[in-house]
């Protein structure tokens, strides 16, 4: 049968099914406004608001008067009213702005208590929630932004992944467990949507045999980052895929009666599992699996694999796209406003582009789909961050030239699919009037970044504000990402790895040296993170450079890597086998510092312009 939204909202997009399901309800934002009235009464407690609003997607920032608003995005899918929606809230209550994280949320900040009920009433009408976006629940399940269209997988997880999501929304558990709780979907090798670092992670197989096939997945259990990177356990090699729902629930049942709820920092599957043991944990699975298939709960909402949705090509007629000159007046006035690092403007569009910009463009952001005629076109979002006016452009053009959605990317970045091979450079020039024209998207140019201290309470720096620096970096000489192109660069501000640092071929991980009664900020390099089928290698652990000095340790480290590599040998195997003792060498001079030897900016970070203090405050991700 065919898999039916939960609240279905009215919507005027023509869109395929999946991209205008509502994940929404009213009940949620009654029950938001409720309990906040009684917090402003002193019925609750500040710890018992905390907890509540977490799950409604609804976190505090290091500035008292404002929150951070995370609106949740089921497998990156954003319909055109969503976009639209989105557009409307950054304007209205945000700073004009909202920034696409690494699991596929949008991120508002600087939004006061206050609107937050107003924000969830626009979402609404989109069919967006904000529940269990935060908070100690299941997570934001995040799938490939290809799934569906890519050459490589072995079937399309999205239906998949969006009735999992179905089924743990407002799920009785899902929302008092011990902490997070993160699930993956992917459809093809290597592990494209990082599998082996979630406490749950599918990737799509397909076996058989006689001529007859059995869609089904690989499981691992207990992965994760931040202060214990940990390689997912294998739980499955193959289980059938009408029967992950009833997997899933059996493990969620053993982390909601067995995870650490006495020590916060050690309350997420994989230590717990390295505290019992992988052959008690899995003895635990085992009973809590059969005690889900006596109860007959968890099973597919379909009756076999004729009804599960499926992602075809666009069968209505396509709305014409605005002209290139609107786009360009648009997108060259956004309405930014608030403190920190926003958005760079977008310049006025003068035509024509050469043809070898749009060269550069399709070899790094153009992917032929498996199904013929097509491209999914991958639109770099610098620093994730889109103004509203991008917002509303890209609903335009999803509609003109795509299947009337967008996928955001674990990378921060957008993808456009269902783009006719004839459409390509049309849609490019208007992206490019959009000031979303951008190459190298993927690459070692695209940098990743978390939101930083410029927001966040466990921040130590503003690793926005080396992200951009490094994308300068390379802009301004062209020669070092040819080096390594295939490498990816990812900074977090602190330990927990929001920016995914952990993972990059160079990760950046913001922290603090102290000099006399001075405060230096300073990045600690981690090399060699990856992820593959045989699961994630985690950066290990180099030298700590002055924030001002990176840019130039990084040239060196991407100069060495040319002189000394083996031939054939990419930067991300490279970076694997580097040693540390020789990177400190290269590295050694711009790690030493001194009271005499720092420059004034020294005691400055990036993108700030006073003095580095390192202050930290009470975080809210094990409230």
């Amino acid at each position: 049968m065919e898999l039916k939204p939960e609240n279905a909202s009215a919507t005027s997009i023509p869109a395929q099914p999946r991209s205008s399901l509502s994940f929404a309800s009213q009940a949620d934002i009654d029950e938001f406004v409720s309990t906040l009235e009684r917090y402003e009464r002193g019925e609750l407690t500040p710890n018992q608001w905390r907890a509540f609003r977490l799950v409604r997607g609804v976190y505090g920032q290091r500035q008292e008067d404002v929150q951070m608003f995370r609106i949740k995005i089921p497998q990156g899918i954003l319909s055109a009213d969503a976009l639209g929606a989105v557009a409307d809230t950054c304007e209205k209550w945000s700073r004009g702005f909202g920034h696409i994280t690494t699991r596929q949320n949008i991120q508002l900040h600087f939004v006061k208590l206050s609107d937050a009920a107003a924000c969830m009433h626009r979402m609404l009408e989109a069919g967006v929630t904000t529940r269990e976006a935060c908070g100690n629940s299941v997570r934001n399940i995040i799938a490939c932004p290809f799934a569906g269209v890519c050459r490589g997988e072995a079937f399309d997880v999205t239906p998949y992944a969006q009735a999992v999501t179905r089924y743990f929304l407002r799920h009785p558990l899902s929302s008092s467990l011990p902490r997070k709780f993160k699930i993956s979907f992917g459809g093809c090798e290597p592990d494209c949507a990082g599998g082996a670092f979630h406490d749950i992670g599918f990737r799509a197989r397909v076996r058989g045999a006689n001529g007859a096939t059995e869609r089904g997945f690989y499981i691992t259990v207990g992965g994760g980052t931040a202060t214990l990177c940990q390689s997912g356990w294998l739980l499955h090699e193959f289980v059938p895929a009408d029967e992950i729902f009833e997997v899933a629930e059996a493990v969620l049942r053993i982390f909601h009666k067995r995870g650490s709820r006495a020590s916060k920092a050690n309350a997420r599957m994989k230590y717990l599992i390295r505290k019992i043991g992988w052959d008690a944990w899995k003895k635990l699975y085992d009973e809590e699996l059969a005690n889900v298939r006596a109860e007959g709960r968890a099973n597919a909402p379909w009756d076999d694999e004729d009804g599960i949705p499926v992602d075809d090509a666009p069968d209505w007629k396509r709305p014409a796209a605005p002209s290139v000159s609107e786009v360009a007046a648009r997108a060259s006035q956004p309405n930014l406003k608030g403190p920190g690092i926003l958005p760079d403007p977008v310049s006025p569009f003068t035509p024509p582009f050469s043809p070898g910009e749009f060269a550069l463009f399709s070899r790094t952001n153009v992917r032929n789909q498996r199904q013929e005629g097509y491209v999914a076109v991958t639109v770099h979002v610098p620093m994730g961050d889109l103004t509203g006016a991008q917002f509303r452009v890209l609903a335009e053009l999803a509609l003109a030239y795509s299947d009337g959605a967008v996928r955001t990317t674990p990378n921060q970045n957008l993808v456009l699919r269902w783009v006719r091979n004839e459409d390509l450079r049309d849609l490019y020039t208007r992206l490019r009037a959009a000031g979303l024209g951008l190459p190298d998207a993927d690459t070692i140019a695209d940098v990743a970044s978390c939101p930083g201290a410029e927001s966040c309470n466990l921040a130590v720096t503003q690793s926005r504000g080396l992200g951009r620096e490094l994308r300068q970096l390379f802009q301004e000489h062209p020669e070092l990402k040819e080096i390594a192109p295939e490498a990816s660069i990812k900074i977090s501000g602190c330990p927990n790895g929001c920016g995914q640092h952990h993972i990059s071929t160079l990760g950046f991980q913001g922290g603090l040296r102290r000099m006399g009664d001075s405060v230096l900020p300073i990045y600690q390099l981690l090399v060699g993170g990856d992820i593959d089928e045989s699961g994630a290698a985690f950066g290990r652990r180099s030298v700590k450079i002055p924030a001002r000095r990176v840019g130039k340790a990084l040239e060196r480290l991407l100069v060495w890597y040319k002189q000394t590599r083996n031939d054939g040998e990419d930067a991300r195997a490279f970076f694997r086998r580097a040693d540390l003792k020789e990177i400190e060498t290269l590295l050694g001079d711009l790690c030493e510092i001194t009271l005499e030897t720092a420059k004034p900016d020294d005691f400055i970070d990036i993108g700030d312009d006073i003095a580095f203090s390192g202050e930290t405050k009470e975080g809210e991700c094990a409230a």
